[in-house]
């Protein structure tokens, strides 16, 4: 909104210095909006949590004795956090964002519906005082029709058309700059991608160019999985206080570098990767995710005042999935992310052995971070030794530009 303000004080005479339209001065207004934002109401946020009495349920006892008896004192923290974290990010997207731009809205998009999804998988919770809310199945098929959805954007000229009347959803375009060495001496050509072009290229960190031009079917199942698995991930990470948080901030900013760079052609050119168009807003929102997530640690840290729930932590992880397929970037996203990935895979494999390798258990207590509490690690060191790995990952992902 205040960017559409300045273009129209500009429009009729006012002088305004350019700075506050470049994406590096809305990146770090955006981050510092939703951070102070967070900060300042929290405790009237929290506090509103305890007269409404929306206490964490805790699974129980006959579930896994040790997780409810380490995990007791929790009870009665307030959830669904989520709505502070996600209020800071709206506000700071009208104010920073570009309306006008399609990114802009599918970002929105995906944070309004995953976080609807996760407040009534919350509220179901709370209402019936158990740690089960919404059936798995219901909940993993709102997730893979909103992906379905975002991937018929991408992919599907008819349904893209249809939805682009509105200059606000123009489909993205992007350039591939190559080198042509014919001639006198070698040059760069640019090749203008329509969307359905460049969202089938797979990208490969450390490699230059794309390995393969994926078939429609396989893009469409790429970006489903990575939307739906993204958004899992971190609701599974979300376990311990400010560990999500804490994750969520250094994974963001390691895309949003991504994203940045993707929207300046000439940095583009020089890294050797894909010039995005208007990827600069990405770099804004994934920006505005971390500032939201550094400040609402200021209540989450240990011993946490109140927890993000699934109202944050499928809205925030769906977001990451989200821009990782925009920007082509979904193997860095599983690189930065690799505590996300981590705890994912710790599900899947201590289901997968319990069920097929006669009730066999590969870790005393899954999601990961649980298995290390139970050897007898305390909490904040769990918190602390994955925070140091998750920024050893956003380090490696952004170092693969250029290692490559």
């Amino acid at each position: 909104m205040l960017l559409l303000l300045l273009q129209w004080m500009e429009f009729v005479g006012c002088k305004i210095p350019t700075a506050f339209t470049y994406f590096s001065t809305r990146m770090i207004l955006a981050a510092a909006t939703a951070l102070v934002l967070t900060i300042f109401l929290g405790p009237y946020f929290i506090k509103k949590l305890y007269e409404w009495k929306i206490g964490q349920p805790i699974r129980s006892v006959q579930e896994v004795p040790l997780l409810a008896e380490l995990h007791g004192k929790k009870k009665e923290t307030p959830t669904m956090g989520g709505v502070l974290i996600l209020f800071s990010m709206a506000v700071s997207l009208i104010l920073w964002m570009d309306l006008t731009n399609v990114f802009t809205w599918i970002l929105f998009s995906s944070a309004l519906v995953l976080g609807v999804l996760g407040g009534i998988d919350d509220y179901l919770k709370l209402r019936y005082k158990s740690s089960r809310g919404l059936k798995g199945r219901l909940k993993l098929a709102v997730q893979v029709g909103f992906s379905s959805f975002v991937a018929l954007y991408l992919l599907w000229p008819g349904f893209t058309n249809a939805i682009a009347k509105e200059r606000s959803f123009r489909p993205p375009t992007a350039k591939e700059q190559v080198w042509e060495k014919g001639g006198q001496k070698p040059h760069i050509q640019s090749k203008i991608l329509t969307t359905q072009e460049y969202i089938r290229q797979l990208y490969v960190p450390f490699f230059k160019d794309p390995v393969c031009v994926l078939p429609v079917v396989c893009s469409f199942l790429l970006t489903v999985f990575v939307i739906t698995g993204a958004s899992n991930a971190v609701n599974l990470t979300d376990g311990l206080d400010g560990l999500a948080a804490g994750c969520l901030l250094m994974t963001s900013m390691a895309l949003a570098v991504f994203a940045f760079l993707s929207n300046h052609i000439d940095l583009a050119r020089y890294l050797n990767i894909l010039y995005i168009e208007g990827s600069g807003e990405i770099a804004v929102y994934l920006f505005t995710l971390a500032g939201a997530a550094l400040g609402f640690l200021w209540y989450n840290g240990y011993p946490a005042q109140v927890f993000m729930g699934d109202t944050g932590s499928l809205a925030l992880g769906g977001i990451l999935g989200v821009s990782a397929v925009l920007l082509r970037r979904e193997l860095i996203l599983a690189i930065a992310g690799a505590i996300f990935v981590a705890e994912a895979l710790s599900v899947i494999l201590q289901v997968l052995s319990y069920r097929y390798r006669n009730k066999k258990r590969i870790f005393l207590c899954a999601p990961l971070h649980h298995h290390f509490e139970y050897k007898g690690w305390p909490e904040t060191k769990v918190v602390i030794r994955f925070w140091i790995i998750s920024l050893l990952f956003a380090i490696i992902a952004v170092a693969s530009l250029k290692l490559q």
